[in-house]
């Protein structure tokens, strides 16, 4: 079997199937974001084998892990063939290990092209603490009052050859109290470093980034310490369009949403909106006008947004008229403004 360092596991990754033989608990609290768990052992399994390292022997805990492996191997070998067809596939378990090992040697007895990871899935996150830490960016915040389209505008950046970080989209959440609706699952804040990781290491340090002006927390997802203070030394883009096309973009936007989901939101905000302004959303939300919850919600948030925006501290601020609110000419817009201006 060929043992492959990180960098090597990218560069080969393309055409090879990752497998991560961990547990299903370890795999869901954090695992490379194209792999796919192929666990050795049940959590219950992994469990017991560890009590017995530690309580008993490692020669019972092997014996027992022999006892629980061996009535499995053809299963081992036909899901891995249902997962890789071609048999090209890179194994790792948590240290590169026993696990890891064992399964390599188990496809590679069964006619697959194995490598496994050096390190295993510690050293995986070990290089995706070290970049999000410490690799430069160049990067532009572009920041907006809510409904201003900023994710709109992002993907568009991202059409016209812009390097862009979508964080909302890496997090499942679009960062307020309504962030959640209509989004998956959040990750755990260990797979969100994964996730972001997995976009950063391939952009061009030398290129411009643009990033969504965040809070530090989106949602339950918490931004590294090391990005977060690229983010607050970067440029500030704050983006102006008018107040219809902020509501007619919300409105669209959560028409099709359950209105008891938006209420729920209302009311996470109550001591801040009010007890009057509340019960106006959620009765204009139960008679279906969303304009009037919409222009309830913007006022409280716009006075958030700019109490945020004067004390921000990221010193370099630059107020940007659209001229046209429109997502693709916006985009279009900013580049050249930062063409200009900037990078």
């Amino acid at each position: 079997m060929q043992k492959v360092n990180i960098d090597e596991l990218i560069a080969i990754s393309v055409d090879r199937i990752l497998l991560d033989v961990r547990t299903p608990a370890e795999f869901a609290q954090g695992h490379l974001p194209t792999a796919l768990n192929l666990p050795l052992f049940s959590n219950e399994e992994r469990v017991e084998v560890g009590t017995l390292y530690k309580k008993a022997s490692p020669n019972h805990a092997f014996l027992r892990g022999l006892e629980l492996v061996g009535t499995k191997l053809a299963h081992f070998v036909r899901q891995a063939q249902q997962i890789a067809p071609h048999k090209r596939v890179i194994v790792h378990c948590w240290r590169g290990g026993k696990r890891s090992g064992s399964m390599g040697w188990l496809l590679e007895t069964a006619g697959f092209d194995v490598c496994t990871l050096v390190g295993g899935y510690k050293a995986y996150r070990t290089e995706v603490l070290k970049t999000l830490e410490s690799k430069p960016l160049k990067i532009i915040i572009l920041g907006g009052k809510t409904g201003s389209g900023k994710t709109l505008i992002l993907k568009q950046l991202e059409a016209a050859g812009e390097q862009i970080i979508d964080l909302e989209g890496l997090a499942n959440h679009k960062g307020s109290a309504f962030g959640w609706i209509g989004e998956q699952t959040q990750p755990t804040v260990e797979q969100f470093e994964n996730n972001l990781f997995d976009v950063v290491h391939r952009l061009d340090a030398n290129r411009r980034v643009w990033v969504e002006n965040e809070s530090r927390t989106i949602g339950s997802a918490v931004i590294p310490a090391g990005f977060w203070a690229q983010m607050k030394g970067a440029v500030l883009a704050h983006i102006e369009v008018s107040n219809e096309f902020r509501i007619k973009h919300l409105v669209n936007t959560y028409t099709q949403t359950n209105a008891d989901d938006l209420i729920k939101s209302f009311e996470k905000i109550e001591k801040k909106l009010g007890k009057e302004a509340l019960k106006n959303a959620t009765d204009a939300l139960r008679f279906g006008d969303f304009e009037t919850a919409t222009r309830i919600a913007l006022k409280y948030y716009d006075k958030i947004y700019m109490q945020l925006f004067d004390n921000n501290t990221i010193k370099q601020k630059q107020v940007i008229h659209l001229e046209d609110a429109n997502p693709p000419l916006a985009a279009q817009q900013l580049i050249e403004w930062a063409n200009e201006t900037i990078l």
